[in-house]
């Protein structure tokens, strides 16, 4: 189905149909076309496609044959089929055959998949099973190599680490089409050597850089992170942002995910600034099985811009043509061209972006919110369904965090959290002490947090207290814990922290919420700790029970364990909680919980 032929091989083909000398293979009459290379919107063209490509596009009537397939698309707008240029599949907790089964339908036909989740986990080899199964899908999906594995190896463990070697290994591989995010910036701008060896294997095998730069300083460092390669970034919060970066010719990833929903103030970098738009595309980032399904992907993340403001014409060159062209891949993508991809969206409602039917190769995948072709599920070899290895079983005494014996309170560093942002704000608390253990607080809003490595069978635990999930009772526990996916777990008392880590263990990772020693909701997760084989209906269920919870808990964030889950991330400010302790990702070192 995504075969995809090279145009050196068919300009023969191309050429005769679009002179009438052979018949099209399909032929698409009377649309309304978005041409997003010109941004306008032409009446009455039609599309002759051969060979899964695009031979003329205007009055095809000299191209239709007796075999022809003939499709009216009367009263339809005809786009390019819509792309995302930064996506973790793994966050949509579901492997790529179900991905795709959530997505053709709403009208996405390509990804650019970053699987630096699974990469911290199995290394090499989880990056294999997925770019493999990426091959068996309609959906075209593009492969950037991880970067950062460990994301910052100084402050964490992981399942795996992959160097500039391996990074020069995968360019080698047809579906690598890029490196990664590339998170450490501190090691870009500062000239570290394997860094930049990295970047060289990359600009060398004549790929894209793709970047993570999160920081809002839009000076010297900027300067020196694009200077070194970096093409496009996600990590824009702030139109100002998004300016600076635009200017010096960066790609802004304007991101709308489950949890990250920065469109509305990034967007202002175009609505309110009257900005070029060719430097700005739309992406998911990550998005949960639920959000796929009540919301949509691409086709919501469009109209999400249309509702701030954005001509719907501008909102699909942000999602078709200006992704192409920033992977360098638009003498195949992004427009409705001769000799393009026939990769192609009928459109009943543009401003809605009500996505009817979905073409690859000029192919029927999708109609009416429904998959047309089948789409064979991929099993997973069994080792990696045993990814979570701990030395014993967890006991409440291993969660305690001890102080003097003297004293009745003491200050410690608190991670609070901020819904539905990545970044973190570092507090100082003042919490009880009783008999030289330090307590939760509930009147702050401050519990505590673990994280546990899970690879290497050590064991080694990070302690920390973290501020503004408002869980009143129980403990949540889950291996998605970006990007080292250690054992994470959350909680109001030991006691229910260590049941959540012990039964998480035993399903082979997950997520989990339990209370009083009893398991409240469970989504096992055994392919790498990450990922379910089930269908994407049946995840999703499993979230919103998840969900549920955390509400009845008391936590009213947009997307509780997507917050939770970043608390590991040593690459976003301003401090987070790793195997080995409590990080200042600020000035990137390792600072006391207690300072008293």
């Amino acid at each position: 189905m995504n075969k995809r032929y090279p145009l050196a091989e068919i300009t023969q083909h191309l050429a005769a149909v679009a002179m009438g000398r052979l018949p099209a293979q399909t032929v698409i009459k009377n649309a309304k076309l978005v041409n997003v290379n010109t941004g306008e919107i032409i009446p009455n063209t039609d599309v002759a496609i051969t060979h899964g490509r695009i031979a003329l596009v205007g009055d095809a009537s000299h191209t239709i044959g007796t075999d022809t397939k003939v499709i009216d698309a009367t009263g339809y707008y005809l786009t390019p089929g819509f792309m995302d240029g930064h996506i973790h599949v793994e966050s949509s907790m579901v492997i790529v055959s179900e991905y795709a089964k959530a997505v053709l339908p709403h009208g996405t036909t390509a990804i650019y998949m970053d699987p630096h989740e699974i990469a911290n986990v199995l290394g090499m080899e989880g990056i294999r099973l997925m770019t493999d199964e990426g091959k068996l899908v309609p959906l075209r999906v593009f492969v950037t190599m991880p970067s950062c594995v460990p994301a910052v190896s100084e402050f964490e463990d992981t399942g795996a680490v992959l160097g500039a070697a391996e990074v020069e290994q995968a360019m080698d591989w047809e579906e690598i089409v890029g490196l990664g995010e590339m998170m450490n910036f501190p090691g870009v701008i500062f000239g570290d050597s394997e860094v930049h060896a990295k970047l060289a294997a990359t600009l060398k095998a004549g790929k894209i850089v793709t970047g993570h730069f999160a920081a809002s300083e839009r000076g010297r460092q900027l300067n020196a992170y694009i200077a070194c390669g970096a093409r496009c970034c996600h990590e824009t919060v702030r139109p100002e942002d998004a300016v600076a970066k635009m200017r010096l010719g960066m790609y802004v990833q304007i991101r709308e995910g489950s949890a990250w929903r920065d469109l509305k103030e990034t967007i202002k970098s175009i609505t309110e600034h009257n900005m070029d738009t060719r430097l700005a595309t739309l992406v998911s980032d990550d998005t949960h099985p639920h959000t796929l399904l009540d919301n949509g992907h691409m086709d919501y993340i469009v109209k999400r811009a249309i509702e701030e403001g954005v001509n719907p014409i501008t909102a699909i060159q942000m999602a078709t043509i200006n992704v192409a062209e920033c992977f360098a891949m638009s003498r195949d993508l992004g427009s409705i061209s001769p000799g393009k991809l026939a990769d192609m969206l009928l459109i009943s409602d543009l401003s809605q972006v009500k996505v009817e039917k979905v073409f690859i190769n000029g192919e029927l995948v999708a109609e009416n919110g429904e998959l047309c072709v089948p789409i064979p599920v991929t099993e997973y070899p069994a080792h990696v369904r045993h990814s979570v290895i701990l030395p014993k079983l967890l006991e409440a005494e291993d969660f305690a965090v001890y102080t003097n014996k003297d004293i009745t309170q003491v200050t410690a560093q608190v991670i609070e959290v901020i819904n539905g942002k990545v970044g973190t704000i570092a507090r100082k608390c003042v919490l009880p002490v009783q008999k030289g253990v330090v307590q939760n607080d509930p009147a702050q809003d401050v519990i505590k947090a673990v994280i546990i490595e899970r690879h290497q069978n050590s064991g080694t635990m990070g302690k920390g207290f973290v501020k503004g999930f408002n869980l009143q009772a129980g403990a949540f526990a889950s291996t998605v814990a970006h990007d080292s996916h250690n054992l994470l777990i959350i909680g109001t008392n030991d006691a229910d922290m260590a049941f959540a880590g012990n039964k998480l263990a035993e399903a082979g990772g997950g997520m989990i919420a339990v209370c009083n020693n009893k398991v409240l909701a469970l989504l096992p997760l055994p392919i790498a700790g990450l990922m379910s084989d089930q269908p994407v209906e049946k995840v999703a269920q499993a979230v919103a029970k998840l969900d549920s919870v955390w509400k009845e808990q008391g936590c009213q964030l947009v997307s509780p364990f997507m917050t939770m889950a970043l608390l590991g991330l040593a690459v976003l400010p301003e401090l987070r909680l790793t195997n080995r302790g409590l990080v200042d990702t600020v000035d990137f070192r390792f600072v006391n919980l207690l300072s008293d």
